[in-house]
Protein backbone atom coordinates (compact mmCIF):
# COMPACT_ATOMS: atom_id res chain seq x y z
CA UNK A 1 0.00 0.00 0.00
CA UNK A 2 1.53 3.31 -0.97
CA UNK A 3 2.52 5.61 2.16
CA UNK A 4 1.16 8.58 0.14
CA UNK A 5 -1.87 8.98 -1.83
CA UNK A 6 -3.06 7.86 -5.00
CA UNK A 7 -2.86 10.80 -7.76
CA UNK A 8 -6.53 11.13 -9.13
CA UNK A 9 -7.45 13.95 -11.51
CA UNK A 10 -10.80 14.11 -9.75
CA UNK A 11 -12.64 13.20 -6.45
CA UNK A 12 -14.45 10.59 -5.85
CA UNK A 13 -18.14 11.93 -4.46
CA UNK A 14 -17.52 10.62 -1.33
CA UNK A 15 -14.39 11.75 0.62
CA UNK A 16 -13.27 11.49 4.31
CA UNK A 17 -10.59 13.11 6.46
CA UNK A 18 -8.51 10.99 9.60
CA UNK A 19 -6.86 12.51 12.08
CA UNK A 20 -4.92 10.84 14.45
CA UNK A 21 -4.16 13.14 17.44
CA UNK A 22 -2.58 12.54 20.91
CA UNK A 23 -5.50 12.70 22.70
CA UNK A 24 -8.61 11.73 19.64
CA UNK A 25 -9.04 10.03 16.45
CA UNK A 26 -11.46 11.65 14.49
CA UNK A 27 -12.87 10.98 11.41
CA UNK A 28 -15.00 13.09 9.15
CA UNK A 29 -17.09 12.01 5.94
CA UNK A 30 -18.24 14.37 3.04
CA UNK A 31 -19.90 14.39 -0.14
CA UNK A 32 -18.20 16.69 -2.64
CA UNK A 33 -20.78 19.30 -3.73
CA UNK A 34 -19.77 22.16 -6.87
CA UNK A 35 -16.14 22.49 -5.59
CA UNK A 36 -17.09 22.31 -1.45
CA UNK A 37 -18.15 19.64 1.21
CA UNK A 38 -21.24 18.92 2.92
CA UNK A 39 -20.32 16.61 6.01
CA UNK A 40 -22.49 13.73 6.41
CA UNK A 41 -20.78 11.66 9.01
CA UNK A 42 -18.92 12.17 12.21
CA UNK A 43 -17.07 9.90 14.37
CA UNK A 44 -14.58 10.32 17.15
CA UNK A 45 -12.74 8.47 20.08
CA UNK A 46 -10.85 9.27 22.71
CA UNK A 47 -7.93 7.06 22.28
CA UNK A 48 -4.82 8.86 24.35
CA UNK A 49 -2.27 7.90 21.85
CA UNK A 50 -0.27 10.38 23.61
CA UNK A 51 -0.54 9.07 27.01
CA UNK A 52 0.31 5.47 25.53
CA UNK A 53 4.22 7.12 24.96
CA UNK A 54 6.58 5.01 27.59
CA UNK A 55 9.69 6.13 28.38
CA UNK A 56 11.78 4.34 25.30
CA UNK A 57 9.19 6.27 23.01
CA UNK A 58 7.25 3.01 21.87
CA UNK A 59 3.37 2.89 22.67
CA UNK A 60 2.33 0.64 25.35
CA UNK A 61 0.22 -2.65 24.59
CA UNK A 62 -3.47 -1.39 25.52
CA UNK A 63 -2.44 2.15 23.80
CA UNK A 64 -1.49 0.14 20.51
CA UNK A 65 -4.71 -1.72 20.56
CA UNK A 66 -7.47 0.48 21.39
CA UNK A 67 -5.89 3.16 18.80
CA UNK A 68 -6.18 -0.25 16.31
CA UNK A 69 -9.45 -1.46 17.54
CA UNK A 70 -11.01 2.75 16.62
CA UNK A 71 -9.42 2.37 13.37
CA UNK A 72 -10.84 -0.72 12.30
CA UNK A 73 -14.41 0.58 13.34
CA UNK A 74 -13.56 3.73 10.95
CA UNK A 75 -12.24 1.27 8.52
CA UNK A 76 -15.70 -0.26 8.55
CA UNK A 77 -17.54 2.88 7.98
CA UNK A 78 -14.29 3.62 4.89
CA UNK A 79 -14.24 0.39 3.39
CA UNK A 80 -16.78 1.05 0.40
CA UNK A 81 -14.22 4.41 -0.28
CA UNK A 82 -11.73 4.55 -3.39
CA UNK A 83 -7.91 4.97 -2.58
CA UNK A 84 -7.06 8.81 -2.91
CA UNK A 85 -10.45 9.62 -1.64
CA UNK A 86 -9.88 8.86 2.12
CA UNK A 87 -6.44 11.41 3.71
CA UNK A 88 -5.35 9.94 7.21
CA UNK A 89 -2.39 11.64 9.00
CA UNK A 90 -0.38 11.54 12.81
CA UNK A 91 0.63 14.33 14.18
CA UNK A 92 2.45 15.27 17.73
CA UNK A 93 1.90 11.33 19.13
CA UNK A 94 2.62 9.51 16.23
CA UNK A 95 5.70 12.00 15.20
CA UNK A 96 6.83 10.93 18.99
CA UNK A 97 6.93 6.92 18.47
CA UNK A 98 10.31 5.16 18.26
CA UNK A 99 10.13 3.22 14.96
CA UNK A 100 6.67 3.70 13.91
CA UNK A 101 6.43 1.81 10.72
CA UNK A 102 5.10 -1.53 12.42
CA UNK A 103 2.65 -0.24 14.06
CA UNK A 104 1.54 2.48 11.00
CA UNK A 105 1.55 -0.97 8.89
CA UNK A 106 -0.90 -2.39 11.13
CA UNK A 107 -3.08 0.37 11.33
CA UNK A 108 -3.23 0.76 7.74
CA UNK A 109 -4.05 -2.84 7.36
CA UNK A 110 -7.14 -2.47 9.58
CA UNK A 111 -8.29 1.34 8.43
CA UNK A 112 -7.70 -0.12 4.70
CA UNK A 113 -6.02 3.63 3.46
CA UNK A 114 -2.54 4.79 3.81
CA UNK A 115 -1.78 7.28 6.75
CA UNK A 116 0.77 10.49 6.73
CA UNK A 117 2.83 11.62 9.55
CA UNK A 118 2.90 15.03 9.27
CA UNK A 119 5.33 17.92 10.69
CA UNK A 120 3.88 19.96 13.46
CA UNK A 121 4.12 23.31 10.92
CA UNK A 122 2.16 21.36 8.31
CA UNK A 123 -0.69 20.17 10.48
CA UNK A 124 -0.50 24.15 11.55
CA UNK A 125 -1.22 25.33 7.70
CA UNK A 126 -3.65 22.48 7.74
CA UNK A 127 -5.73 23.52 10.79
CA UNK A 128 -5.46 27.30 9.50
CA UNK A 129 -7.02 25.98 5.98
CA UNK A 130 -9.38 24.49 7.97
CA UNK A 131 -10.29 27.41 10.00
CA UNK A 132 -10.11 30.16 7.23
CA UNK A 133 -12.71 28.01 5.21
CA UNK A 134 -15.18 28.15 7.91
CA UNK A 135 -15.03 31.82 8.58
CA UNK A 136 -17.24 34.46 7.23
CA UNK A 137 -14.98 36.15 4.37
CA UNK A 138 -12.74 38.31 4.72
CA UNK A 139 -9.06 39.65 4.61
CA UNK A 140 -8.02 40.57 8.37
CA UNK A 141 -4.99 38.83 9.81
CA UNK A 142 -6.24 36.34 12.31
CA UNK A 143 -3.86 34.22 15.00
CA UNK A 144 -4.83 30.76 14.87
CA UNK A 145 -4.49 28.53 17.93
CA UNK A 146 -5.41 24.92 17.85
CA UNK A 147 -4.40 22.98 21.70
CA UNK A 148 -3.79 18.94 20.47
CA UNK A 149 -3.12 16.45 23.23
CA UNK A 150 1.01 16.55 22.61
CA UNK A 151 0.97 19.92 20.77
CA UNK A 152 -0.26 23.52 19.81
CA UNK A 153 0.03 24.99 16.60
CA UNK A 154 -0.30 28.96 15.72
CA UNK A 155 -0.52 30.18 12.97
CA UNK A 156 -0.91 34.26 12.18
CA UNK A 157 -2.54 34.66 8.42
CA UNK A 158 -4.78 36.46 6.38
CA UNK A 159 -7.96 34.88 3.70
CA UNK A 160 -6.87 31.63 3.35
CA UNK A 161 -2.98 32.51 3.55
CA UNK A 162 -0.82 31.28 6.14
CA UNK A 163 2.20 33.59 7.07
CA UNK A 164 3.36 32.27 9.81
CA UNK A 165 2.55 29.04 11.27
CA UNK A 166 4.78 27.24 14.63
CA UNK A 167 3.83 24.08 16.57
CA UNK A 168 4.51 24.26 20.46
CA UNK A 169 5.86 20.98 22.35
CA UNK A 170 2.99 21.03 24.84
CA UNK A 171 -0.58 20.10 24.54
CA UNK A 172 -3.32 18.87 26.59
CA UNK A 173 -2.48 15.32 27.47
CA UNK A 174 1.35 15.96 28.08
CA UNK A 175 0.58 18.77 30.35
CA UNK A 176 -1.62 17.14 32.29
CA UNK A 177 1.03 14.14 32.68
CA UNK A 178 3.63 16.82 33.17
CA UNK A 179 1.94 18.69 36.60
CA UNK A 180 -1.45 16.68 37.44
CA UNK A 181 -0.60 13.26 36.82
CA UNK A 182 -2.00 11.95 40.23
CA UNK A 183 -5.06 14.44 39.47
CA UNK A 184 -4.74 17.11 42.55
CA UNK A 185 -5.11 20.19 40.93
CA UNK A 186 -3.31 22.76 43.44
CA UNK A 187 -2.72 26.43 42.90
CA UNK A 188 0.88 25.07 42.98
CA UNK A 189 0.55 22.60 40.33
CA UNK A 190 -1.36 25.12 38.12
CA UNK A 191 1.15 27.84 38.56
CA UNK A 192 4.12 25.14 37.33
CA UNK A 193 1.88 24.07 34.29
CA UNK A 194 1.66 27.64 33.62
CA UNK A 195 5.59 28.46 34.22
CA UNK A 196 6.05 25.50 32.17
CA UNK A 197 3.80 26.68 29.33
CA UNK A 198 5.29 30.15 29.22
CA UNK A 199 8.75 28.68 28.84
CA UNK A 200 7.42 26.98 25.53
CA UNK A 201 6.39 30.49 24.37
CA UNK A 202 8.78 32.31 25.02
CA UNK A 203 11.01 31.50 21.61
CA UNK A 204 7.81 32.72 19.82
CA UNK A 205 5.93 35.54 21.72
CA UNK A 206 7.49 38.43 20.75
CA UNK A 207 7.45 37.27 16.61
CA UNK A 208 3.88 36.67 17.25
CA UNK A 209 2.96 39.42 19.20
CA UNK A 210 3.87 41.77 16.65
CA UNK A 211 2.25 40.01 13.47
CA UNK A 212 -0.51 42.55 13.41
CA UNK A 213 -3.33 39.93 13.73
CA UNK A 214 -6.44 41.97 14.36
CA UNK A 215 -8.75 38.38 15.81
CA UNK A 216 -7.54 35.41 17.76
CA UNK A 217 -9.63 31.79 17.21
CA UNK A 218 -9.42 28.71 18.76
CA UNK A 219 -9.98 25.52 17.35
CA UNK A 220 -9.49 22.00 18.82
CA UNK A 221 -11.95 20.43 21.17
CA UNK A 222 -9.60 21.37 23.88
CA UNK A 223 -10.33 24.66 23.09
CA UNK A 224 -14.58 24.14 22.42
CA UNK A 225 -14.83 22.43 25.55
CA UNK A 226 -13.40 25.62 27.50
CA UNK A 227 -15.85 27.87 25.42
CA UNK A 228 -19.17 25.13 26.76
CA UNK A 229 -17.71 25.83 30.01
CA UNK A 230 -17.42 29.13 30.52
CA UNK A 231 -20.59 30.06 28.33
CA UNK A 232 -22.96 27.46 30.84
CA UNK A 233 -21.15 29.55 33.84
CA UNK A 234 -22.10 32.96 32.12
CA UNK A 235 -18.46 34.26 32.37
CA UNK A 236 -19.10 35.56 29.11
CA UNK A 237 -20.95 39.32 29.20
CA UNK A 238 -23.13 37.75 26.89
CA UNK A 239 -20.15 37.75 24.29
CA UNK A 240 -19.05 34.47 22.06
CA UNK A 241 -16.03 32.49 22.67
CA UNK A 242 -13.54 32.74 25.63
CA UNK A 243 -12.32 36.28 27.24
CA UNK A 244 -9.16 36.59 29.55
CA UNK A 245 -10.84 36.76 32.64
CA UNK A 246 -13.74 33.60 32.04
CA UNK A 247 -10.43 31.83 32.02
CA UNK A 248 -9.16 33.77 34.64
CA UNK A 249 -12.45 32.07 37.02
CA UNK A 250 -12.13 29.06 35.24
CA UNK A 251 -8.81 28.53 36.59
CA UNK A 252 -9.70 29.27 39.86
CA UNK A 253 -12.71 26.86 39.88
CA UNK A 254 -10.47 24.43 38.78
CA UNK A 255 -8.17 25.01 41.76
CA UNK A 256 -10.87 25.08 44.54
CA UNK A 257 -12.93 21.34 43.34
CA UNK A 258 -9.17 20.37 43.77
CA UNK A 259 -9.23 17.10 41.93
CA UNK A 260 -9.78 15.94 38.37
CA UNK A 261 -12.32 13.08 39.49
CA UNK A 262 -14.11 16.09 41.67
CA UNK A 263 -14.71 17.65 38.32
CA UNK A 264 -18.54 18.08 38.18
CA UNK A 265 -18.83 21.27 35.41
CA UNK A 266 -21.88 22.08 33.54
CA UNK A 267 -20.77 21.60 29.42
CA UNK A 268 -17.38 19.20 29.98
CA UNK A 269 -18.30 15.63 29.03
CA UNK A 270 -16.58 12.79 31.36
CA UNK A 271 -14.23 11.82 28.98
CA UNK A 272 -12.78 15.26 28.78
CA UNK A 273 -12.30 15.79 32.41
CA UNK A 274 -8.75 13.68 32.22
CA UNK A 275 -6.87 15.89 30.48
CA UNK A 276 -9.15 18.99 30.76
CA UNK A 277 -6.80 21.09 33.80
CA UNK A 278 -3.53 20.95 31.13
CA UNK A 279 -5.57 22.46 28.83
CA UNK A 280 -6.68 25.28 30.48
CA UNK A 281 -3.61 25.58 31.93
CA UNK A 282 -1.92 26.03 28.04
CA UNK A 283 -4.63 28.04 27.11
CA UNK A 284 -3.78 29.99 29.96
CA UNK A 285 0.06 30.29 28.54
CA UNK A 286 -0.87 31.18 25.33
CA UNK A 287 -3.82 33.96 26.68
CA UNK A 288 -0.79 35.52 28.60
CA UNK A 289 2.04 35.29 25.62
CA UNK A 290 0.33 36.53 23.63
CA UNK A 291 -2.00 39.06 25.90
CA UNK A 292 -4.90 37.90 24.40
CA UNK A 293 -8.39 39.41 25.59
CA UNK A 294 -11.13 37.65 23.84
CA UNK A 295 -11.21 34.17 21.65
CA UNK A 296 -13.30 33.40 19.22
CA UNK A 297 -13.97 29.64 18.86
CA UNK A 298 -14.08 27.54 15.29
CA UNK A 299 -15.65 24.73 14.46
CA UNK A 300 -13.26 23.23 12.16
CA UNK A 301 -9.75 22.73 12.47
CA UNK A 302 -7.49 19.71 10.64
CA UNK A 303 -9.97 17.55 9.17
CA UNK A 304 -12.09 20.07 7.24
CA UNK A 305 -8.35 20.90 6.81
CA UNK A 306 -7.35 18.16 5.17
CA UNK A 307 -10.46 17.68 3.20
CA UNK A 308 -9.67 21.27 1.77
CA UNK A 309 -6.40 20.04 1.01
CA UNK A 310 -7.71 17.28 -1.24
CA UNK A 311 -9.71 19.57 -3.29
CA UNK A 312 -7.12 22.01 -4.02
CA UNK A 313 -4.67 19.03 -5.07
CA UNK A 314 -7.46 18.30 -7.66
CA UNK A 315 -9.09 21.50 -8.98
CA UNK A 316 -6.72 23.79 -8.08
CA UNK A 317 -2.45 24.13 -7.74
CA UNK A 318 -1.36 21.04 -5.52
CA UNK A 319 0.59 23.26 -2.73
CA UNK A 320 3.53 20.83 -3.02
CA UNK A 321 3.87 22.54 -6.45
CA UNK A 322 4.60 25.93 -4.99
CA UNK A 323 6.78 24.27 -2.18
CA UNK A 324 9.29 22.71 -5.04
CA UNK A 325 9.40 26.10 -6.83
CA UNK A 326 10.16 28.04 -3.45
CA UNK A 327 12.81 25.86 -2.56
CA UNK A 328 14.48 26.23 -6.18
CA UNK A 329 14.47 29.78 -6.11
CA UNK A 330 15.76 29.37 -2.31
CA UNK A 331 18.37 26.90 -3.30
CA UNK A 332 19.09 28.52 -7.04
CA UNK A 333 18.39 25.79 -9.05
CA UNK A 334 19.80 25.57 -12.63
CA UNK A 335 15.89 25.59 -13.69
CA UNK A 336 16.89 24.73 -17.83
CA UNK A 337 18.98 22.32 -16.68
CA UNK A 338 16.52 20.70 -14.44
CA UNK A 339 13.86 20.64 -16.88
CA UNK A 340 15.64 18.90 -19.57
CA UNK A 341 16.09 16.36 -16.72
CA UNK A 342 13.13 16.13 -16.31
CA UNK A 343 12.08 15.93 -19.94
CA UNK A 344 14.20 12.59 -20.15
CA UNK A 345 13.26 11.10 -16.88
CA UNK A 346 9.22 11.83 -17.98
CA UNK A 347 9.91 9.64 -21.39
CA UNK A 348 11.88 7.09 -19.51
CA UNK A 349 9.26 6.44 -16.86
CA UNK A 350 6.01 6.40 -19.36
CA UNK A 351 7.66 3.35 -20.78
CA UNK A 352 7.91 1.76 -17.59
CA UNK A 353 5.89 2.59 -15.47
CA UNK A 354 3.28 -0.48 -16.59
CA UNK A 355 5.94 -3.01 -16.58
CA UNK A 356 7.39 -1.69 -13.40
CA UNK A 357 3.79 -1.14 -11.88
CA UNK A 358 4.59 2.44 -11.13
CA UNK A 359 1.15 3.83 -12.76
CA UNK A 360 -0.23 3.86 -9.52
CA UNK A 361 -0.03 6.60 -6.68
CA UNK A 362 2.05 9.45 -7.12
CA UNK A 363 5.48 7.91 -8.56
CA UNK A 364 5.80 10.33 -11.51
CA UNK A 365 5.45 13.34 -9.09
CA UNK A 366 8.00 12.01 -7.06
CA UNK A 367 10.40 11.85 -9.61
CA UNK A 368 9.85 14.89 -11.23
CA UNK A 369 10.37 16.94 -7.88
CA UNK A 370 13.53 15.29 -7.44
CA UNK A 371 14.72 16.06 -10.77
CA UNK A 372 14.28 20.06 -9.69
CA UNK A 373 15.42 19.65 -6.61
CA UNK A 374 18.80 17.09 -7.04
CA UNK A 375 21.13 20.17 -7.16
CA UNK A 376 19.79 21.79 -3.95
CA UNK A 377 23.23 20.38 -1.48
CA UNK A 378 25.22 22.70 -4.18
CA UNK A 379 24.56 25.77 -1.77
CA UNK A 380 26.38 23.51 0.67
CA UNK A 381 29.18 22.76 -1.17
CA UNK A 382 29.99 20.41 -4.18
CA UNK A 383 31.57 18.12 -2.44
CA UNK A 384 29.12 15.09 -1.10
CA UNK A 385 26.42 17.42 -2.38
CA UNK A 386 23.76 14.63 -2.99
CA UNK A 387 24.18 14.23 0.78
CA UNK A 388 23.46 17.57 1.64
CA UNK A 389 20.41 17.79 -0.64
CA UNK A 390 19.07 14.69 0.94
CA UNK A 391 19.39 16.02 4.48
CA UNK A 392 17.98 19.48 3.26
CA UNK A 393 15.01 17.75 2.29
CA UNK A 394 14.09 15.22 5.12
CA UNK A 395 14.57 18.20 7.32
CA UNK A 396 12.96 20.74 5.88
CA UNK A 397 9.76 22.30 6.80
CA UNK A 398 7.92 21.26 3.46
CA UNK A 399 4.61 22.57 3.17
CA UNK A 400 1.90 19.78 1.69
CA UNK A 401 4.73 17.13 2.14
CA UNK A 402 4.03 14.80 4.93
CA UNK A 403 7.15 13.43 6.76
CA UNK A 404 7.01 9.82 4.11
CA UNK A 405 6.85 12.14 1.05
CA UNK A 406 9.75 13.93 2.93
CA UNK A 407 11.75 10.56 3.13
CA UNK A 408 11.02 9.27 -0.38
CA UNK A 409 12.07 12.82 -2.22
CA UNK A 410 15.51 12.48 -0.13
CA UNK A 411 16.12 8.91 -0.60
CA UNK A 412 15.94 10.32 -4.27
CA UNK A 413 18.21 12.62 -4.15
CA UNK A 414 21.15 10.50 -1.73
CA UNK A 415 21.04 8.00 -4.91
CA UNK A 416 21.09 10.05 -7.74
CA UNK A 417 24.77 9.93 -8.00
CA UNK A 418 28.36 7.91 -7.26
CA UNK A 419 27.49 4.79 -4.70
CA UNK A 420 23.95 3.53 -4.99
CA UNK A 421 22.64 3.57 -1.33
CA UNK A 422 20.73 0.44 -0.96
CA UNK A 423 20.63 0.86 2.42
CA UNK A 424 18.72 3.89 2.33
CA UNK A 425 16.10 2.73 0.60
CA UNK A 426 16.17 -0.85 2.37
CA UNK A 427 15.03 1.58 5.62
CA UNK A 428 11.81 2.71 3.50
CA UNK A 429 8.22 1.13 4.50
CA UNK A 430 8.19 -1.95 2.96
CA UNK A 431 5.76 -1.10 0.46
CA UNK A 432 7.34 1.83 -1.60
CA UNK A 433 10.61 0.32 -0.99
CA UNK A 434 11.17 -1.23 -4.20
CA UNK A 435 9.24 1.65 -6.05
CA UNK A 436 11.04 4.60 -4.97
CA UNK A 437 14.63 2.18 -5.51
CA UNK A 438 13.49 2.20 -9.37
CA UNK A 439 12.64 5.75 -9.42
CA UNK A 440 16.21 6.55 -8.31
CA UNK A 441 17.41 4.41 -11.30
CA UNK A 442 15.68 6.07 -13.71
CA UNK A 443 16.67 9.47 -11.79
CA UNK A 444 20.16 8.41 -12.08
CA UNK A 445 20.06 7.80 -15.80
CA UNK A 446 19.04 10.96 -16.49
CA UNK A 447 21.09 12.85 -14.86
CA UNK A 448 23.85 10.62 -16.30
CA UNK A 449 22.84 11.93 -20.18
CA UNK A 450 22.71 14.98 -19.40
CA UNK A 451 25.87 15.51 -17.11
CA UNK A 452 27.69 17.73 -19.93
CA UNK A 453 24.77 20.16 -19.08
CA UNK A 454 24.38 21.08 -22.94
CA UNK A 455 21.29 22.76 -24.02
CA UNK A 456 21.97 20.62 -27.60
CA UNK A 457 22.42 17.37 -26.11
CA UNK A 458 19.60 15.42 -26.01
CA UNK A 459 18.69 11.55 -27.25
CA UNK A 460 15.62 10.00 -28.11
CA UNK A 461 16.46 6.49 -26.17
CA UNK A 462 14.20 3.28 -25.37
CA UNK A 463 14.13 1.56 -22.55
CA UNK A 464 12.72 -1.94 -21.54
CA UNK A 465 12.45 -3.20 -18.30
CA UNK A 466 11.43 -6.57 -16.52
CA UNK A 467 12.01 -6.98 -12.88
CA UNK A 468 15.48 -6.61 -12.19
CA UNK A 469 16.64 -5.94 -15.63
CA UNK A 470 17.27 -2.79 -17.46
CA UNK A 471 18.11 -2.47 -21.34
CA UNK A 472 18.89 0.94 -23.17
CA UNK A 473 18.52 1.02 -27.14
CA UNK A 474 20.31 4.09 -28.27
CA UNK A 475 19.92 5.95 -31.92
CA UNK A 476 22.85 4.42 -34.22
CA UNK A 477 26.02 5.93 -34.08
CA UNK A 478 25.28 7.25 -31.03
CA UNK A 479 27.10 5.52 -28.14
CA UNK A 480 30.66 5.88 -30.83
CA UNK A 481 30.25 9.64 -31.00
CA UNK A 482 29.83 10.08 -27.02
CA UNK A 483 32.10 8.38 -25.42
CA UNK A 484 31.75 10.06 -22.07
CA UNK A 485 28.35 8.92 -21.48
CA UNK A 486 29.02 5.57 -22.62
CA UNK A 487 32.06 5.56 -20.38
CA UNK A 488 29.85 6.32 -17.19
CA UNK A 489 26.89 3.95 -18.41
CA UNK A 490 29.58 1.27 -18.51
CA UNK A 491 30.27 2.03 -14.72
CA UNK A 492 26.51 2.77 -13.80
CA UNK A 493 26.46 -1.14 -14.85
CA UNK A 494 28.68 -2.12 -12.60
CA UNK A 495 27.33 -0.18 -9.84
CA UNK A 496 23.82 -2.08 -10.48
CA UNK A 497 25.86 -5.26 -10.92
CA UNK A 498 26.41 -4.88 -7.12
CA UNK A 499 22.89 -5.06 -5.81
CA UNK A 500 21.55 -8.14 -8.57
CA UNK A 501 20.27 -5.34 -11.42
CA UNK A 502 21.68 -5.78 -14.82
CA UNK A 503 22.19 -2.92 -17.09
CA UNK A 504 22.64 -3.17 -20.85
CA UNK A 505 22.88 -0.46 -23.31
CA UNK A 506 23.25 -0.40 -27.29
Amino acid sequence: MLRYSANIPTLSDTVAAVDLGSNSFHMIVAKVDNGNFQVVDRLREMVRLGGGLLENKDLSPETEARALDCLKRFGQRLKSLPHGSVRAVGTSALRQVRNSTRFLAEAEAVLGHPIEIIAGREEARLVYLGVAHGLAAGNERRLVIDIGGGSTELIVGDGFQPRRTESIHMGCVNMTRWHFNEGAITAEAMRSAELSGALEMLPVKNEYRSAGWEVAVGASGTIRAINKVVQAAGWTDGQEGISFSALEKLRDILIEIGHIEKLQLEGLSDERKAVFPGGVAVLRSVFKALRIEQLRVSDKALREGLLYEMLGRTQYEDVRESTVRTLCRRYDVDMEHARRIEKTARSLFAEVAEAWQLNEGEYIDMLCWATRLHEIGLTVSHSQFHKHGAYLIANSDMQGFSRQEQRVLSALIRGHRRKFPFDVFSELPQDIALPTLRLCILLRLSVLLHRSRSETTSVELKIKVSDNQIKLKFPDEWLTTHTLPCAELEQEAKQLSNRGFELRFS
